[in-house]
């Protein structure tokens, strides 16, 4: 394929990246946008196949393979409540890619010299340096999002200050690995560099707690571009420089947006997350618990006017989203006002919760964000929480001390009667109690959400 070609099919595969991230910024044209990413990706991967550069077919499409086979299978196999660590191992490898490029980039010296060969020099630096605080960072996510290590904030002494250790060597690594590269050298503090970025990544990621996990990942997200950027500026790829620099911008604006909804600088959160500023410890939650069951929701349900559900993680754990829409559908049908109420970092990565209803088919009409809604809760007769904790904690409010004080939350117990489902009184993963349990207007509803929803749509339909 000629070069012009290319560079038309790359013209075309960049139109359709930017229509792909206009079509997700919308649920309703979400679907359509995912359709032009993926066109997109096609023709980007068949042109750049295809170019006078590349000779090895035999490599490229057993990676490809691989790479394919690897991608339907996660496709198809993970769960939705897995999808945020999924993201975040997908992260991981675009962090390792930009690594490895740079590394080989770094060894294949090439014929350039002079003011090329220091500004390629930078590039292969920058780009190793990202990729690697990237993957390390990710993985640490993927830990966190999993279970598999602690949301609890790694709170180390004198942290910033290692913050900034970190980076003040980082930046002296770079200077003597420029002096060092023009007499073909400069190795060894490429590899400490390397050493140092992955260090920072772990370090970055464990020092966040549990409710800024979303911000996290959307962060992770925009690294994962300003990487791919990276490795394009060392190939010489100016479609990997355009979408790597589209994602890396969408990503931090998506994380500022984020973080101003939660009340929250955006330099605050990588800094440590929720809790840091203050030093006492959250107020104990004391007081008795009102249970309910299945049938008395239902009645409760009937004798409603307005009723506003707040889907959690819960939710998606339970896959209790299609019970929700029957319930839904059954009650819109008997005239109720039902809506549903969707907090910023609900769930494990942003937009959790608006796949999820999206997937349940859940009209996009009655689903709200919470700035929308969080004036209105007086008039909310019944408000159902499924699965929630932190995003309807009252002691972001009233609590100085609490790792989550600051945060905006949905304020669900200004509604007459707020039922809450959830398996036990553990504390969400945040690792704070919540008052809103004991509130004299609080019914908990224990059980699996799907099988307890379930019992309340059965009730209803009697």
């Amino acid at each position: 394929m000629s070069q012009s070609l290319v560079t038309m099919s790359y013209i075309v595969a960049t139109i359709l990246f930017i229509l792909s991230l206009s079509g997700l910024s919308n649920q309703e044209t979400a679907r359509r946008g995912n359709y032009y990413g993926m066109l997109g990706m096609a023709i980007a991967i068949g042109a750049t196949a295809l170019s006078a550069s590349v000779t090895s077919y035999v490599m490229l499409i057993i990676a490809l393979t691989i790479g394919g086979v690897i991608g339907a299978k996660a496709a198809t196999k993970v769960e939705m409540t897995q999808m945020p660590e999924l993201v975040a191992i997908m992260h991981s490898l675009v962090g390792l890619a930009a690594v490895l490029v740079g590394y080989t980039n770094f060894m294949d010296t090439g014929s350039l010299s002079g003011v090329e060969k220091s500004i390629h020099e930078v590039e292969i630096y920058i780009g190793i340096l990202i990729g690697a605080v990237t993957f390390s960072g990710s993985v640490i996510a993927f830990g966190k999002l999993s279970e598999r290590i602690s949301g609890k904030p790694l709170l180390l002494p004198h942290r910033h200050l290692l913050n900034l250790g970190l980076l003040t060597l980082t930046i002296l690594l770079g200077s003597w690995f420029l002096s060092s590269a023009e007499t073909d050298g400069g190795t060894f503090p490429l590899l400490l560099m390397t050493i140092v970025a992955l260090a920072f990544g772990i370090h970055m990621v464990m020092a966040i707690g549990g409710a800024d996990m979303p911000v996290v990942v959307s962060m992770l997200n925009s690294y994962s571009g300003w990487a791919a950027a990276a490795t394009g500026f060392m190939l010489s790829n100016d479609l990997l420089i355009v979408t790597g620099a589209l994602v890396g911008s969408s990503g931090a604006i998506l994380s500022y947006i984020m973080c101003r909804a939660m009340n929250r600088h955006f330099l605050s959160v990588i800094a440590g997350g929720f809790g840091t500023v203050s030093g006492g410890e959250a107020a104990e939650v004391i007081g008795d618990i009102q249970s309910i069951e299945a049938h008395e929701t239902a009645k409760l349900l009937m004798e409603a006017k307005t009723i506003m559900i707040i889907p959690g993680y819960g939710m998606a754990v339970a896959q209790a989203q299609h019970t929700v829409y029957e319930m839904t559908k059954f009650l819109r049908s008997k005239g109720k006002k039902v809506g549903f109420g969707i907090h910023p970092v609900a769930g494990r990565m942003p937009g959790h919760m608006n796949v999820l209803l999206a997937e349940a088919k859940v009209p996009y009409d009655i689903v709200f964000e919470m700035d929308e809604i969080n004036n209105d809760w007086a008039d909310v007769e019944v408000s159902i929480v499924i699965g929630a904790n932190d995003i309807v904690n009252p002691s972001a409010l009233t609590d100085p001390n609490s790792p989550i004080a600051g945060m905006p939350v949905l304020e669900c117990w200004k509604s007459d009667t707020t039922i809450v489902l959830k398996r036990s009184m553990a504390s969400g993963y945040a690792g704070v109690g919540n008052p809103l349990f004991v509130e004299e207007n609080t019914r908990m509803l224990f059980g699996d959400a799907n099988v307890m929803l379930q019992g309340v749509l059965k009730a209803l339909q009697a």
